[in-house]
């Protein structure tokens, strides 16, 4: 039996709610629809057979999530995405295909339950034993002066498993927070075991909020499906054999005590800590300070060349360095670096950065070689050349109190150009060389410009001096820091240099090339935190044999053709990356991309099919799953790979060779299989009718890694016409305006939002969220008022569709104005579901559309009149239909409890309505500008009255309201018209520039709004004859006639409303066409 979930004890943030009644009646009604949905299979979604129609499709998919614990509501928002999208496809006559899968590939799952391996080993199998001082040997403390290394490369503030574990401390904790009840924990020592859990409560939870997902064709990755298994080992073949696979060197975590890569499962402290890679510099010594010849004395041949060794992240910069900088403080080391055939040479670096080199080649395996100790400030003042460096003749050695030996080599190169805290530094060292011990001379103040950036070809001291930065020693450095290396990175273009005028990206590399093939630098790699294996050693950064995804440039050392045929699919638009931002980001991340590894040792996975003791890494095998998809319901009926499929034949896994799955995929036109043909061209047809992916969805984490492996991969096996059409990424979620965390009680899984709130709340709000690749935010607010909202409507469109007093026959004005509103509505709302602005559909489709109800209801009542039966059942239609995308419960609701419809909600189609009536959007405008500004003023002569001002009228008494209306247009106005339209008649359009050219000085002021207002028209869609008639395309007097009962009703004391027509401005006060004025006078009591 597998382990419920109390989600309850997963989640005691989540309040009780009192007076719940009209939340449960929508879940009951929502969980009554979803089983009919279900019951009809109207999610699951095949392929015409050969002979029949084969209607447009549509094809999504979000990134499947990890099953290590349950979804949460930043899952739901990617989710959303792919439902919205596919709920419209289906309203667009499209058959709309939305599969959901199952990560458990990698280390997570595995190392996870080797911990509670660990833990049951001591503290017994139910966790009865844990003392207070195992939990403080256990804990891994943080480490508060950890910073960001590289800040080109995207990163959250908390680890995934940090976020999800709200600060517990052991395995057993976490398990815990996800509900999992103590006395079945032991169970999870079995990482098998978690993927018999997690992906039941995943599809529950999706169920719960009505997803429109085909469930046949759900499965896990691992070799715990052994189609899948055989899925991914034919992708690995297929690239290793297109030389798209490589085998060399990389940088990996290894314990030298052990002998072997310390993997995260490995490790007591510094789990998901990698290797950061540097370039290292030689800058060759020219002439020793006095104190450090002293020191060194004979222990180095005067002959020898010896070379201070920064790190650096940044080699485009190297041209501006101005001096070197290390630790006064800190101690140091020169190394002996033996060379075969050759003189050995000496380099001053840190002893932990000598450790890391011993294992990169730099020398012999696991030996560096001491010659002199030595401080940081025994070398201050010494002359060294350095590398690409406009200082030919030479730079110095100087101090800097905040150099960390903890990073890099503990020696750092200074560009004041581009580093604030080396601008920082040499400020300070230039302002007080005594105090610092230096010869002023020493400091180069002349600062070369280096990179362009949109803020300055000087960032760092413009960020100094913007940030108000005091010193070396300012936390605002921090922040400077950030901003320089990103914004040169992403957005700077060289100034100098070989390079000059490409980006920063192109020329990193470039720059990095030339130094290291002229010998002037070598590839330095260390882990970017302290990493302590399971034994009690430090780990360092080994340079070991690996197999590896030859990505990127030719350039960056990787396969030029493959890197050209994916970058063109962004630059193309072949795939639409649906936002400018997101096509700029995915095109940075391919032209950042480099060499990946594509194998591990440890974790769950598939095995590579050259190398068994290696698993394909579980970024590597979810690259191109979206096929599997396709065929995955044919060769079994559950997750696991256990049951037959669709298939005539039970298909075997050893029935599935290189051969089949080449077939299926259309790579091969023929196969020699025991398969039944007619299962091989049923599946085959199935990926030829689904492929290819017409969107992929996911955050915008994603975008540095997956999404670019992903479409590395479609490019390399499938031919172009298979290509993702599409790929949408969206920013990370925060609840309430805060960033989710369990720790602080903002937290809320997406079962929680369903209990709570019910499916269609959850869902709106998810909506209103927002859209694009910034950062959303959903609140509960929202949430919380929409249960109330949703249910108050649907109680009035089922009363008010039964209600007898009904009006019939012809329409009136405001019915036609109310059937137009609702036209425009029904085409923006339709606008907005096709660029996927889910948030704006919600807001025209759902807010407007009722706003838009609630002026009929309320103007209908105001004049004495029903609403129109015609009308009401089209509002009660449309809105139904509006909202199915987003609220699919509360349109079947309406659709078939209020409409009496047979058929399903999810079958109809999208409305198509009439294109709005200028003329009555025209009245619609006029109508609501003339009753806002009356009734605004209205208001204010109250206000007035209440602070005892005197006033023309007493607004509290009886009173008459006359409004005056122009019969003509005024002299300047009438010259505008005709103005305007023998420009349009000559141009067809309008330039409003030439117009300023024509029109009178004196009339310019009051002529331009006028102006702006009848081109507003134009570009509306009005007809330009009735835009440049010399009258309004309506009856004015007769429209405000119209809407006198209604004034009579909103305004308190109104007692005789008159209009009157005008021949000339000072007759009316300046009332012109479209703009009449009014004027309240009292009458005389009786």
């Amino acid at each position: 039996m597998v382990t419920p979930i109390d989600h309850d004890a997963a989640t005691k943030v989540v309040p009780k709610m009192e007076n719940t009644e009209k939340r449960d009646t929508l879940i009951a009604d929502e969980k009554r629809y979803q089983k009919e949905w279900d019951d009809a299979k109207l999610f699951q979604q095949d392929a015409p057979a050969d002979g029949e129609p084969k209607p447009p499709k549509f094809f999504a998919t979000m990134a499947y999530p990890y099953m290590n614990g349950t979804l949460h509501a930043g899952h739901a928002f990617t989710w959303s995405k792919v439902e919205f999208m596919t709920g419209f496809a289906r309203m667009m006559g499209q058959k709309a295909l939305f599969p959901q899968g199952y990560h458990c590939t990698g280390m997570p799952i595995k190392a996870a339950a080797d911990k509670l391996k660990r833990e049951i080993e001591l503290f017994s199998q139910n966790f009865e034993n844990v003392p207070t001082a195992e939990i403080e040997q256990l804990t891994v403390a943080d480490n508060p002066g950890a910073t960001k290394t590289d800040m080109t490369k995207f990163s959250g503030s908390k680890s995934k498993v940090a976020a999800k574990s709200g600060g517990a401390k052991y395995q057993y904790e976490i398990m815990l927070s996800l509900g999992i009840p103590v006395e079945d924990i032991h169970k999870f020592a079995d990482p098998y075991y978690w993927l018999q859990v997690f992906p039941q409560h995943c599809e529950a939870d999706l169920r719960s909020v009505g997803a429109r997902i085909d469930w046949r064709r759900s499965f896990v990755t691992t070799d715990a499906n052994p189609f899948y298994n055989s899925f991914v080992s034919w992708q690995m073949r297929t690239l290793k054999d297109l030389k798209k696979i490589k085998f060399g060197k990389r940088f990996t975590v290894y314990s030298p005590k052990d002998g072997q890569a310390c993997l995260d499962h490995d490790r007591s402290s510094g789990e998901g800590i990698a290797v950061q890679e540097y370039v290292a510099l030689k800058l060759k010594t020219l002439e020793w300070c006095e104190k450090a010849k002293e020191i060194i004395g004979e222990k180095i041949p005067s002959s020898a060349s010896v070379y201070f060794i920064p790190a650096t992240l940044r080699p485009e910069t190297m041209y501006g360095q101005t001096c070197c900088f290390v630790g006064p403080t800190i101690d140091y080391k020169i190394f002996r670096v033996p060379k075969e055939g050759g003189e050995d040479e000496f380099f001053f670096c840190s002893e932990r950065s000598a450790k890391n080199m011993a294992f990169q080649g730099v020398t012999p395996w696991g030996e560096h070689y001491p010659v002199v100790d030595l401080k940081g400030s025994d070398v201050v003042g010494t002359l060294v050349h350095a590398p690409l460096s406009v200082h030919e003749k030479g730079i110095r050695i100087l101090p800097m109190a905040t150099v960390k030996a903890s990073k890099g080599t503990g020696v750092v190169t200074c560009v004041p150009s581009d580093s604030p805290d080396d601008y920082a530094t040499t400020l300070d060292l230039a302002k007080k060389p005594e105090f610092h011990g230096i010869q002023k001379e020493w400091v180069v103040e002349d600062i070369l410009p280096i990179i362009e950036t949109p803020t300055s070809n000087l960032i760092a001291k413009s960020l100094y001096e913007s940030l108000k930065i005091n010193g070396p020693k300012d936390q605002k450095l921090a922040e400077a820091k950030e901003t320089a290396y990103k914004e040169g990175f992403y957005s700077g273009v060289m100034l100098y240099g070989e390079f000059k005028g490409k980006s920063v990206q192109e020329a990193k590399p470039l720059v990095k090339k030339q130094l290291i093939d002229s010998g002037l630098a070598f590839n330095y790699g260390e882990p970017d935190g302290v990493v302590i294996s399971r034994s009690g050693d430090e780990c360092i950064a080994a340079y070991l044999d690996q197999w590896y995804f030859n990505y990127g440039s030719g350039e960056n050392g990787g396969d030029q053709k493959w890197y050209e045929d994916t970058i063109n699919a962004i630059e193309t638009d072949r795939t639409n990356c649906f936002f400018p931002e997101g096509k700029h980001a995915m095109k940075q991340a391919l032209n950042w991309l480099a060499q990946w590894a594509c194998s591990r040792s440890f974790g769950l996975g598939t095995k590579l099919p050259w190398d068994a003791s290696q698993l394909v890494e579980s970024l590597s095998d979810s690259t191109i799953y979206m096929a599997f998809y396709t065929v995955a319901h044919f060769l079994s009926s559950e997750i696991y790979g256990t049951k037959p499929g669709l298939s005539s034949k039970p298909i075997q896994p050893s029935q599935m060779t290189d051969g089949v799955w080449n077939y299926i995929f259309k790579r091969a036109d023929d196969v020699d299989s025991d398969i039944p043909r007619s299962d091989l061209d049923a599946m085959r047809r199935e990926f030829s009718y689904w492929y290819p992916l017409d969107v992929r969805i996911s955050g915008k984490d994603l975008i540095n890694n997956h999404l670019m492996f992903c479409l590395y991969h479609h490019t390399a096996l499938f031919d172009e016409p298979y290509w993702p059409r599409g790929i949408r990424v969206n920013g990370h979620l925060t609840l309430n305006s805060v960033k989710m965390s369990k720790s602080t009680g903002n937290f809320l899984t997406l079962r929680d939002a369903v209990e709570k709130y019910g499916a269609d709340a959850t869902r709106i709000s998810l909506a209103d969220g927002g859209d694009g690749i910034e950062d959303a935010n959903l609140e509960e607010s929202v949430a919380n008022a929409t249960i109330l909202r949703l249910f108050e409507l649907r109680r009035w469109c089922q009363d008010t569709a039964n209600d007898p007093e009904l009006r019939t026959g012809e329409w009136g004005l405001f019915d036609k104005l109310f059937s137009n509103e609702m036209n425009i509505l029904v085409a923006q709302t339709k606008s907005c579901y096709v660029d996927t602005s889910f948030k704006l559909a919600l807001k025209s489709g759902y807010y407007d559309f009722i706003a838009s109800r609630d002026w009929y209801r309320d103007v209908a009542r105001s004049v004495g009149i029903s609403m129109h039966r015609d009308l009401v059942l089209r509002y009660i239609e449309l809105q139904a239909l509006l909202l199915t995308p987003i609220a699919p419960h509360f349109s079947a609701y309406l659709w078939g409890e209020v409409l009496h419809n047979k058929d399903s909600v999810q079958n109809a189609r999208f409305p198509e309505v009439s294109p709005p009536d200028a003329i009555l959007s025209s009245i619609f405008s006029y109508l609501r500008n003339v009753v806002g500004n009356i009734t605004s003023a209205e208001g204010s002569q109250i206000k007035k009255l209440a602070k005892g001002k005197t006033l023309s009228y007493d607004p509290k008494e009886p009173k008459r309201l006359t409004i005056s209306v122009a019969a003509s247009f005024p002299a300047w106005q009438e010259n505008c018209i005709n103005l305007m339209a023998k420009q349009h008649e000559s141009t067809g359009a309008i330039d409003v520039k030439d117009l300023t050219k024509q029109i009178d000085k004196k009339d310019m002021k009051k002529a331009m709004p006028f102006v702006q207002a009848l081109k507003k028209r134009l570009d509306s869609g009005e007809k330009p004859g009735d835009v440049f008639s010399s009258r309004l395309p309506f009856d004015e007097a007769e429209t405000l006639r119209e809407i006198i009962p209604s004034l009579k009703q909103t305004i308190p004391k109104l007692e005789d409303v008159e209009v009157t027509m005008t021949e000339d401005e000072t007759e009316g006060k300046n009332a012109t066409p479209g703009n009449p004025t009014f004027v309240f006078v009292n009458i005389a009591k009786a």
